[in-house]
């Protein structure tokens, strides 16, 4: 289990809606959003994820953040 999924998950939701997806999702999405949010930066120029400190978790979040927001309009939960 990646640690940054599970950290960018919880952060990620508890900003987009909150009160979390779940354990489950949160992580799910978390690990996402870790790969998103690395290929975000690194198509921009910047350093992606590159172990466990706090630019990583910020680039993670970031992604994160994103996919729920997706996750959102596609599933249509509100927010």
């Amino acid at each position: 289990m990646d640690r940054r999924g599970v950290i960018a998950g919880f952060i990620g939701s508890k900003l987009v809606n909150k009160s979390g997806e779940g354990l489950v999702h949160d992580i799910i999405l978390g690990i996402i959003g870790a790969f998103v949010g690395g290929w975000i930066f690194t198509a921009l120029g910047h350093s992606g994820v590159n172990g466990i400190n706090l630019y990583s978790i910020f680039v993670a979040v970031v992604g994160a953040v994103i996919v729920l927001v997706i996750y959102h309009a596609v599933v249509g939960v509100a927010t």
